[in-house]
C-alpha cells in the first residue's frame, strides 16, 4: 500500500463489471449495499451502472466505444505532434548546416 493511505488502483474485467451491474438491477439492494457486499466503493459501482445505461441507450452520454475512440485519437494526435516537432527540429538543423 502507498504511504498516502490510499488503496492501490484495481482493474476489473468488463464481465465482472457487467455482473455487478446486473446484480444491482436484480437484487433489490441499493448500489451502496451491493458495493459494500463486494468490497467496492459505491462511486465506482454507480459509475458502472450509469455507463451500462448509456451503452444500453437508456441514458444520454458517451458510450464506451466512443470513449475508447476518443482515447485512441488523443494518443494518435500526441504521437503526430511529437513527430511534427522532430521534423521541425530536423529542418532547422539541416537548414543551418547547408549555409
Amino acid at each position: 500500500m502507498e504511504s498516502t493511505g490510499r488503496r492501490a488502483r484495481r482493474a476489473f474485467t468488463d464481465e465482472y463489471k457487467a455482473e455487478v451491474v446486473e446484480l444491482c438491477r436484480t437484487s433489490g439492494k441499493t448500489v451502496a449495499a451491493v458495493a459494500r457486499d463486494l468490497g467496492l466503493t459505491a462511486t465506482v459501482v454507480r459509475r458502472w451502472v450509469t455507463q451500462a445505461e448509456i451503452d444500453g441507450g437508456r441514458r444520454d452520454g458517451l458510450s464506451t466505444s466512443d470513449r475508447e475512440e476518443i482515447a485512441r485519437l488523443r494518443k494518435e494526435v500526441r504521437v503526430l505532434r511529437e513527430e511534427r516537432d522532430v521534423l521541425k527540429r530536423a529542418t532547422v538543423f539541416f537548414a543551418a548546416e547547408t549555409r
